[in-house]
Parts: C-alpha cells; structure tokens; sequence
C-alpha cells in the first residue's frame, strides 16, 4: 500500500505577532536543559548539513530559479517517518538526515527532534512561530500502537482517521486541516490521491515576525533589479537608513553578509554575492561557511539598505531528490516499515513541499515618526549602502533552537516557480 509523506510547508510573513501554545511544564524544561548540552553539539551541526545539502540539490533542478523551503520542516517529517523504519531503512534514512551514529543515538536523535519541535511552539510576546504534525489514516490500516504513541509523545503528532476510499473527500479533509494551520497561505498541498493510500505524514511550519527596525512603507519605490548582467526588472524596492546591524565583507567569496534581525529572537541572514559570484558563494555553502560569517559578524553603521519587497513560492516533489541524499529504501516495495504495521507493506510513495514566503515593510501596522539624520564626516567620506539589487540569498534562523527555519535563493523577486 502507498504511503505518501507530505513533507511540510513554511509561510514566512515579515509583519505582525499572535498566537499561543502550550507551554512547557517546569520538569520538562529542566530535563530538556539537561540534554541540550550534549546532544546539541550533534544535533544541530547535522541538521544544518542536511538543510545545506537539501539546497544544493534542488540548485541541481533550479540553477537560475527561486528556491524557497523549509529544511526544518522537512527533517521533521523524515524523522517522524523513521519511528515506523527498521534495519537497513532505518540505518539509511538517518545517514541521510547525516546523522552519524557513533555520535548520537536514535533514541537520542528522536528526543532532539521532541525538544525542537517543544522549541519552536513556545509562546512568544513579538513573534508568531508554530510547527505541528499530522498523520491522517487509512480507517482499515491497522497501525501499532507503539508508533502511534511515540508519534504523539515525540513529534506531538495528531491522528485523524480518514477515508482514502473516498479520496477526494480525503484531500478536501487534509488540504483543509493544512490551510486552517497556515492561516490560509497554503490551500492546496495536496492532489489526486488514489484508494490505496495507506497513511499521510503532514508537517507544517508557520513563521509570523516584525522586523526589529522595520521599513518605512513611504520610502518603497520602484527600482532596478539585475536579474542577469543583461536582463533586469522593476520591483518595489524598500529601504532604510541609519541602522547598526551585524556585518561582514567576504573578499575571499566575493560577498557582503547582513543580519537583519526580527522580534522575538529570530533572524534573517542576507548573503549579496557580488555580479557573477552567486556560483562562487553556492559552491561553498557548507556549515564551516556559515560559521565563519557567524563568527566574523561586526556591527557596523550602514548608510542605506535595500531590500526588494516580494513574495515567492516553491513547490517541490522530493521523492526524487531525498534518494541523491542516501534515503532510498523507504520508496522502494522492499523498505522495511514494519514499525508502522505489520499488515501490510508500505513504501513512500510521494514527497510534497510547498513552501511561500511574503518579505513587507511591516505588514499592516501603521506608524508616524519624525527623524533627523546627522552624520559624522567619516560617514559623509565613506557612506556604506547595500542595495540588494541582484540575486541573493535569504536564511532566516530561529535563535533559540539555533535552527535553520528556511533558506530561500531569490533571483526573481516577481516570479514564483514550481518544480
């Protein structure tokens, strides 16, 4: 029987907070700070390796496109997935996630991912962040209880029995459940089901924060963006002046790094490689990159920033990227998922991602403010402006998981593509 891992969405809207979830309770979060220290160390390096190996695969299929996903959303699901793996699938789907297991456990890996997921719920007053999962099930399918509990205690999973004999019933019930859990900004994830599906793992992420120095909606004009040294487009273009923000200059790959943070403890990292170095900059995206910018980050007084306003999508069919990454007997007839049930032989059989991210002002809120600009002489002699007039990429990071919450490569700040 066919079972199709629906693998996670992201909408990422620079605007407004709201939303609660439940909070920890004071034993869980002692016990959680008891671990971090020494599975975080693995953990996290692993995660971010598999986001930036994700990239670079879908770079394979979208050289000169958007790229816009949420690598957090989607090793969730792989990893939730994995609770129902045994042998050699399981073995597999791990390395894929690249976790090794001379250095942490699955045990361990699987309790990682239930304080990642406790993480990213926790209420916070200036920014909206929520990630969940959903496995709806064939009402005949017989699932173990042991991973339906495992489910719900680790990846807090909700189970919704569902009807797949009656699949367009069927998609309507999960396309429902999916937009009502992103407010709407993703309605249809999924299409043409058949009747022999078995069992559909869906994760969601949703991303809702102000920037800390917002733009000004009445300094958004129309200007040039490069899409390519001889094509180039109008966009609105925002822009602000008079910030410190973190800032790095990286003659050795040809690229100025900004950090532009929101409220409520996340960030966006915007890397401008300079005409003709995106490739350059895309071969070394590895996590000793991203280090060493953390690392040589300095605020810095800048002058002027622009940034495109725009809103990009991506959809993604993953069943034939996650095998280029090593994770390749969950699709096949002989994958060993006796860990969901042992009725039947599943294989996965679809892997959907869709994704969206809106990059505003601020969103709706409207405000007045009357400022003075006055400049030292140095300032005057050696303005620093960045325009962000030419592709670029975008990493917004949640700073209390240290979590890559989505990377995004905007080349047409117009255009959304699908592949």
């Amino acid at each position: 029987m066919a079972l199709a891992l629906v693998l996670g969405l992201l909408v990422a809207v620079c605007c407004h907070p709201g939303g609660t979830v439940d909070e920890e309770s004071p034993v869980q979060e002692e016990q959680d700070k008891a671990m971090q220290a020494d599975r975080r160390r693995s953990f996290v390096p692993s995660n971010t390796r598999f986001a930036l190996n994700l990239y670079k695969r879908m770079l394979e299929i979208n050289t000169d496109d958007n790229i816009i996903f949420s690598p957090v959303s989607i090793s969730t699901s792989v990893a939730l997935l994995s609770l129902g793996a045994q042998g050699t699938t399981l073995a597999e789907t791990m390395k894929g996630l690249k976790f090794s297991p001379t250095e942490i456990s699955v045990e361990e890996i699987h309790r990682c991912f239930q304080h990642l997921v406790r993480t990213l719920n926790q209420p916070r007053e200036q920014l909206q962040l929520s990630m969940g999962n959903a496995m709806f099930i064939r009402e005949q399918l017989e699932v173990l209880a042991s991973f339906v509990d495992d489910a719900r205690a680790l990846y807090a999973a909700q189970v919704v029995p569902t009807d797949f004999e009656q699949p367009a019933a069927a998609e309507q019930l999960i396309n429902d459940f999916v937009s009502n859990e992103t407010h709407g900004k993703i309605s249809e994830l999924i299409s043409n089901l058949d009747q022999n599906t078995a069992l559909i793992l869906v994760n969601y992420i949703f991303l809702k924060a102000k920037w800390k120095t917002p733009f000004d909606p009445r300094d958004t004009m129309e200007s040039r963006f490069d899409l390519s040294k001889s094509r180039s487009m109008q966009v609105p273009m925002m822009e602000v002046e008079d910030l410190t923000v973190p800032y790095l200059r990286d003659k050795v790959l040809s690229c100025t790094v900004v950090e532009l943070e929101y409220l409520g403890n996340a960030s966006a990292l915007l890397i401008l490689p300079d005409q003709g170095k995106m490739q350059k900059v895309e071969a070394e995206l590895l996590p000793e990159t991203l280090a060493r910018w953390r690392n040589n980050l300095k605020p810095r007084f800048i002058d002027e920033l622009y940034l495109p306003k725009f809103s990009i999508s991506g959809s993604y069919e993953l069943q034939s990227i996650l095998p280029q990454m090593g994770i390749r007997k969950a699709f096949y007839i002989q994958s060993d998922l006796s860990g969901i049930t042992t009725c039947h032989q599943l294989q996965v059989t679809q892997v959907v991602h869709r994704a969206l991210l809106d990059v505003a002002e601020e969103g709706t809120e409207a405000a007045a403010a009357t400022g003075i600009k006055l400049s030292n002489s140095s300032a005057i002699l050696n303005p620093i402006i960045i325009r962000f007039d030419r592709p670029f990429l975008m990493k917004i990071h949640d700073t209390n998981s240290d979590t890559i919450l989505f990377l995004a490569k905007v080349a047409n700040p117009s255009q959304s593509q699908s592949s």
